[in-house]
């Protein structure tokens, strides 16, 4: 068994509490993040509903549920979680995103580490990955714009 990593970078045009609030809310992903079609809890955190120790499922129209629990919540800037169970043949897997305020919205560096003895793990997980980066900047954008008052340069809460 072989130890694998990745770091997937973008930029969004959003100020990082609209970006922390898509990231973090997990039974609203599948409607942003490609490949996933149900998301849900199977529990609440422990001090906020998203944060440390929420158990989410993610999976796609058929197959195999991911579930993974938060092991790390500070927000807006943070939020870290490990798989428990799904459907790629790996162990380990933890993954951390940071969210780094810029002068034009928010820097997402999204890492993640797993060790796993099949070949093209690696390559799903970062196709994966990388697709989720793009629907959070796709879904963070969209959110701002569509609360964003005609005029008004301020930010507005999630």
């Amino acid at each position: 068994m072989s130890s694998h990593r990745y770091e997937v970078v973008r930029w969004a045009a959003a100020p990082r509490p609209v970006v922390f609030a898509v990231l973090a809310d997990g039974e609203r992903w599948s409607t942003w993040a490609p490949t996933i079609s149900r998301s849900s809890y199977e529990r609440p955190g422990t001090h906020a509903p998203h944060g440390v120790g929420a158990v989410r499922c993610f999976g796609a129209a058929i197959g195999p549920v991911s579930r993974e629990e938060v092991v790390g919540y500070d927000e807006p800037c943070f939020l870290s979680y490990e798989a428990r169970s799904g459907g790629l043949p790996m162990r380990g897997y933890r993954a951390e995103v940071t969210l780094h305020p810029t002068a034009r919205g928010t820097r997402i560096v999204w890492r993640g580490s797993w060790a796993s003895w099949l070949p093209g793990v690696t390559t799903a997980l970062d196709w994966l990955v990388r697709g989720f980066a793009d629907g959070l900047v796709r879904e963070s954008e969209a959110w701002l714009a569509d609360r964003q008052p005609a005029g008004d340069a301020g930010v507005l809460s999630p």
